[in-house]
């Protein structure tokens, strides 16, 4: 009895520290009707207005009434914001949280002229919001790595993604000013 106790703790304390698949960081009902796109660089100051200026409001009308979900991908545009990318994928139950610490503090970690000083402010960030991290292992994770990368290629690819935001809506890239009147009007139509 004692030695299947001791298996199966020491087997299931083990999952812990297997490191998991990433997954998309998805905000919104996996079933909705409606899947939005969001290539995003964690950089870009158009990305941050976005989390500030058009998903509140997209959350509370859409993404929260169960009809749409949001998908973040990956579209780094520097070192820094893919540093930051494999940060937002490395702790999959605060995947989403972290995104939008970064995004709604972006001034407060991308400070530095160099990657070294990003990283730094970074680090200094991720501990004062109470994210709890091995940021080494988090950067230098080759699967994470590479589903960052892969994001960012598949956005190239598939939809010819070349600045960020880009949008994408049921597979259809949002061509309009990017703002909440014009996303709602795009919604709606498809509601």
């Amino acid at each position: 009895m004692k030695k299947i106790f001791l298996f199966l703790f020491l087997f299931l304390g083990s999952l812990n520290n297997v490191s998991a698949e990433p997954v998309r960081i998805v905000s919104g009902d996996e079933k909705a009707k409606i899947t939005i796109i969001a290539y995003e660089s964690l950089t870009c100051s158009h990305c941050a207005s976005f989390h500030k200026d058009v998903y509140p409001q997209l959350k509370k009308d859409y993404i929260d009434t169960g009809m749409v979900k949001i998908e973040f991908r990956h579209f780094p545009l520097d070192v820094a914001a893919f540093n930051a990318s494999k940060i937002s994928q490395c702790n999959q139950n605060e995947s989403l949280r972290i995104l939008e610490s970064l995004y709604s503090n972006q001034q407060s970690w991308i400070k530095g002229s160099t990657v070294e000083e990003v990283n730094d402010n970074l680090k200094k960030f991720l501990k004062s919001e109470g994210f709890n991290l091995d940021f080494d292992k988090c950067i230098n994770n080759k699967e994470i790595e590479d589903f960052v990368l892969n994001d960012r290629i598949e956005g190239t690819k598939n939809f010819k993604v070349n600045a960020t935001p880009t949008i994408i809506i049921n597979n259809e890239k949002f061509e309009k000013t990017l703002n909440y009147k014009n996303l709602k009007k795009t919604l709606e139509k498809l509601i």
